[in-house]
């Protein structure tokens, strides 16, 4: 009846299974942009930049899987790396990265509002 109570580590495994998740998605991402290179020519910054991603992106399933600080920086990198040259050429296209953010930060909220919520996963109750 009584499902067991879930451990505090069970964010810590939630956290490691998202940014793998996010990594390979992030490899995929780049490694498409990389492909597609030979028909839509991509500049120079650009290209060393996401071959550089690629790289520290296919590495970290390696060098970052018990670092969790590695991992957000690899991400945080990997992911500037493919936005903020293309925001510098056509600044427009902040705009939808903006409206964008609205959804990323209610999420990461109530992630925060959850990871924080103790006991054994019930809200608390008031008398």
């Amino acid at each position: 009846m009584n499902a067991p109570t879930p451990t505090r580590g069970s964010w810590g495994r939630v956290e490691f299974y998202t940014s793998f998740f996010l990594l390979a998605v992030l490899a995929t991402v780049i490694g498409m942009r990389l492909g597609f290179e030979s028909v839509w020519r991509l500049p120079t910054l650009d290209l060393d930049l996401s071959v550089v991603a690629l790289a520290l992106v296919l590495a970290s399933f390696w060098l970052a899987r018990h670092s969790r600080r590695w991992r957000l920086a690899i991400i945080a990198f990997a992911s500037a790396t493919q936005l903020v040259p293309m925001v510098v050429r056509e600044p427009v296209l902040l705009v939808p990265l903006l409206g964008a953010l609205i959804p990323v930060a209610i999420l990461v909220g109530c992630l925060v509002a959850l990871s924080k919520k103790g006991g054994n996963g019930r809200p608390p109750q008031s008398p």
